[in-house]
């Protein structure tokens, strides 16, 4: 069995609204089988992510290096720039593609995932700037991945969900809440042969 078998949610969005972010951890059980990975698209606040969600989950707060392995039952944020990959189930950072104009490292990633990643892909576009994710989420359905958006009525900044929506390829919009229930939906319908039987972490640092 290979190691990249289990569930691996992306969560993309600007933590300008960090309550997206801590809402739908809270809503996430601790032992789902899943490996989050938090993208934002502001490079100025990953570190405050990291410094924030470990008190609204009890899944390790881990921030990416290169090579790292990906994990079930933990949440991964790229704290230090550049562009996040996936190859032979570890985390690749490699130099931004797009040095100017709005980052589109949640598009980069969702796509790396798509052409590497052998487990159950679930995409989710929360509140944010511009319209970054967008362009991968048709690559995410060609792998028969899961796409959500936000409900753009329960957001301020609504030009994510809004880009994501009118792209054509989103599957569902729902509340903050709502979104934390459909992943341990996806997660728990995963045949338990492809669940991990256990998580070992890797340790926060």
């Amino acid at each position: 069995m290979t190691a990249d078998i289990f569930p691996v949610v992306c969560v993309g969005g600007s933590a300008v609204e960090m309550d997206a972010y801590t809402t739908l951890m809270v809503g996430l059980p601790v032992d789902l089988g899943v490996a989050v990975v938090i993208i934002d698209n502001l490079n100025t606040v990953p570190h405050l992510l990291h410094d924030t969600l470990p008190g609204y989950t009890k899944m390790p707060v881990i921030s990416i290096t290169d090579g790292m392995p990906v994990q079930p039952d933990c949440v991964f944020i790229l704290a230090d720039g550049g562009d996040l990959h996936v190859l032979d189930g570890k985390f690749q950072i490699r130099p931004t593609s797009k040095p100017t104009g709005w980052p589109d490292v949640i598009t980069v990633f969702l796509r790396s995932l798509t052409r590497h990643w052998h487990g159950k892909l679930i995409a989710v576009i929360l509140a944010g700037y511009d319209g970054d994710g967008e362009a991968a989420l048709r690559d995410v359905k060609g792998v028969v991945g899961i796409t959500i958006a936000q409900k753009p009525d329960t957001a301020r900044q609504q030009d994510m969900p809004l880009t994501a929506i009118a792209g054509g390829y989103i599957d569902l919009v729902l509340s903050i809440d709502d979104i934390a229930k459909e992943i341990i939906r996806i997660a728990r319908s995963v045949p338990r042969d492809l669940r991990p039987a256990s998580a070992t972490t890797v340790a926060p640092l």
